[in-house]
């Protein structure tokens, strides 16, 4: 079995390996020093998947800092050095370090170490004073800072910024359910909003696409970093309109706090009127899921366009809906709405995939036929992901037309699952196997005729010898033969005759 430390070296030769497939097309020394840039800029434009499966990007600067390595000192210099299983910086070098911070707590690290190295000649990395000083406490409220203060921000006019996130719902039909909202977060105004079945992405575009028709695209969205919010769909649709996507830092959801507001009075106003349902009371009500959720939205519709949206805010002092009216009116100007085109367009996915030499490409099992020319390139392919067969192909951004579906193995995109699937309705053909297999016995019993061999032979004594009995022509009858039996008499071959 390898040891620890041959497994530490097999990673980080693995992870030299990675820098440099990453870095080789920029170390041609062929290329001039803008296309060389240009390069760099693609690489670090792109998202990479590292040695251990983990989706990676790098910036600029990192990945000119491994093209200057490989060039001072070759492949060796983009392994990572491994970790010093005891502490590089000897313990009187902190100690003076940390007496330097206690002396003066507004000194920085950075000028700990310019004071050191100006005394002994050498001094620890920043790094290395940070956490030193942070494991001291000597960083933060422990050292006489005062605790971060949140003050209070509200956009200054409508459509300046909205923040969007997602709330648990209740059950319905013994499912659960999600609620989508974005709130403007200059009038408290709620833009758009839509209970689902799923938290995903397809349910955000739900909620989201309606609120851009109707209350014009935002100069921000400010969202978390949950699953859908995150997703390429959503960063590619706020692009396509001019919308700036931004997330919020990790375990600190102050920023989000217009929008928790509402999700309170959501639940204290709304759910708290809503009970939860299982599959039995939807049959028993007649009705199904589907029919369940879009009255669960409609009932939502109603209370926030007549309470929430009429109701006097206590921050603002002014309904959400008189405060939007007004400060479009202070504006002098509406709302920019998106084109029915723009719109459309950025509700689209996109993809990327290289072009086979037979001029192909593959998109979730699906193969299309492209243009011969995109042989070889990596392409963009724009669809519906409720219409896989309707692919358009874009190269550079200008289109190529739509791809011809050569096999079609999945007609919706793997998120895109149906929100509320129903069983399918049982096909009645009226017929009856088994009844048809019985009438089929009775007519073949029906049509079996057998040899009637008196009718071969003639009338019998019961015949009443009208029409003959139905006896062949030139035939014995039954007591003609019987007679001749009973006589032994044969014919020339030794048979009775």
């Amino acid at each position: 079995m390898p040891t620890d430390d041959e497994k530490r070296r097999e990673r980080s030769h693995a992870v030299g390996l990675f820098r440099y497939q990453l870095i080789c097309p920029a170390l041609d020394t062929g290329l001039s020093t803008k296309a060389r840039g240009r390069l760099v800029r693609e690489i670090a434009s792109r998202e990479h998947t590292d040695p251990f499966g983990a989706k990676v990007r790098y910036s600029r600067d990192t990945l000119d800092r491994w093209i200057r390595r490989y060039r001072a000192g070759g492949f060796e210099e983009l392994i990572p050095s491994p970790r010093a299983r005891s502490p590089r910086t000897d313990t009187a070098t902190l100690e003076l370090a940390a007496a330097l911070k206690r002396e003066n707590p507004a000194r920085t690290a950075a000028q700990v170490g310019r004071i050191m190295r100006a005394s002994s000649g050498w001094a620890p990395s920043e790094s290395t004073l940070l956490r030193h000083f942070h494991r001291l406490e000597l960083i933060g409220p422990a050292a006489g800072d005062s605790p971060t203060v949140f003050g209070r921000f509200e956009a200054e006019n409508p459509n300046d910024r909205w923040t969007g996130d997602a709330l648990h719902g209740p059950r319905i039909g013994g499912r659960k359910t999600y609620l989508f909202a974005f709130l403007d977060d200059h009038s408290r105004l709620i833009t758009g909003y839509r209970f689902g079945f799923s938290e995903d992405t397809v349910r955000l575009g739900v909620a989201l696409e309606p609120a851009l028709a109707a209350r014009g695209v935002p100069a921000s969205v400010y969202v978390d970093n949950g699953s859908a919010f995150v997703d390429a769909w959503l960063l590619r649709a706020c692009a396509k309109l001019g919308i700036r996507l931004v997330h919020s830092t990790p375990h600190r959801p102050q920023g989000r706090g217009k929008i928790e507001r509402f999700f309170r009075t959501v639940r204290e106003q709304f759910l708290v009127e809503v009970a939860d349902t299982t599959a039995e009371d939807l049959t028993a009500a007649g009705i199904n899921h589907r029919t369940a959720l879009l009255e669960l939205n409609r009932l939502l519709t109603g209370w926030i366009e007549t309470e929430y949206h009429r109701r006097t805010h206590s921050e603002t002092g002014q309904s959400p809906l008189v405060r939007w009216e007004a400060g479009w009116s202070r504006l002098g100007r509406t709302p920019a709405m998106p084109t029915a085109a723009d719109l459309t367009e950025a509700f689209l996915w996109s993809e990327y995939r290289t072009v086979t030499k037979t001029a192909t490409v593959s998109l979730h099992g699906n193969t299309y036929q492209v243009d011969h020319a995109l042989a070889g390139r990596k392409v963009e392919l724009v669809f519906s992901p409720f219409d896989m067969e309707t692919v358009e192909v874009r190269y550079r951004d200008a289109s190529h037309g739509r791809a011809v579906p050569h096999t079609i193995t999945r007609h919706v995109h793997p998120k895109a699952r149906p929100e509320t699937p129903e069983p399918p309705a049982p096909v009645v053909t009226g017929i009856d196997y088994l009844a048809l297999t019985a009438h089929l016995h009775h007519e073949q019993v029906r049509s079996d005729r057998r040899i009637g061999y008196h009718a071969l032979y003639g009338p019998t004594d019961n015949d009443d010898g009208g029409g003959g009995g139905g006896q062949i022509p030139g035939q014995l009858s039954i007591d003609d033969l019987t007679d001749s039996l009973a006589d032994g008499s044969t014919d020339h071959h030794g048979r009775p005759a």
